[in-house]
């Protein structure tokens, strides 16, 4: 798995993961926005960054509770980023994108509570996990962050309904490879709408949660 150098400081890691986005294709114009966390500060995006542009000066830095402390103001969807921290500690990176594939199927019902999207491929279950459906509510809404936090089962991506993706992990380049994975899989949900799909079978979908350290609890 590709992953970046997360010995840069801050502040640089988080323009090399902006330029990493922008070169997937998945944060078309100035949509989307990416945080980094070390320690007890994140470094977010600014407000209306554009992350094929982003330089030093579009970083905000924050403390984990949120308080602005240097840089532009953050997004507007910083709360959400840091609802994804504290339900997940031991993770530094957060990416959420407004991605067409992964756009479109958040307009779907959910395949199930637990995760809007099935079991189709292992690469799906190896680097996302079970990804469900937060409700609508408008962007930058606290409202998203207290549905996140409501969720008492693990998971580290999100599908926000009629809106994008976002996803979280250990380090940056996890979570950009996480939500490039989440926009491909839900373009096979995408083109196989429609058709009986043959899911994985479950031992071996239990079996690479455990083996990548993903959750799945379907």
């Amino acid at each position: 798995m590709t992953t970046l150098t997360d010995t840069l400081d801050p502040g640089s890691l988080l323009v090399d993961t902006a330029a990493r986005v922008a070169a997937a294709g998945i944060s078309p114009g100035s949509s989307g926005n990416i945080s980094i966390r070390a320690g007890d500060r994140v470094y977010a995006s600014g407000t209306g960054a554009e992350l094929g542009r982003f330089g030093s000066g579009d970083v905000a830095e924050l403390t984990i509770d949120g308080a602005h402390l240097s840089g532009p103001k953050a997004s507007k969807e910083v709360s959400l980023h840091l609802a994804f921290y504290r339900k997940n500690p031991t993770h530094t990176a957060v990416v959420h994108v407004h991605s067409p594939q992964a756009v479109a199927v958040s307009c779907l019902e959910p395949w199930s509570a637990q995760s809007a999207i099935p079991p189709l491929t292992p690469y799906f279950v190896m680097r996302v996990g079970q990804t469900p459906l937060i409700p609508f509510r408008v962007p930058g809404s606290p409202e998203l962050a207290e549905l996140v936090a409501a969720l008492e089962f693990p998971f580290h991506a999100a599908l926000l309904a009629n809106h994008g993706q976002i996803t979280s992990a250990v380090d940056a380049g996890r979570a950009v490879d996480a939500a490039v994975e989440l926009e491909e899989v839900c373009r096979i949900v995408l083109l196989t709408s429609g058709h009986e799909r043959r899911l994985l079978p479950e031992a071996d979908v239990t079996a690479l949660s455990e083996r990548w350290g993903t959750p799945w609890s379907v």
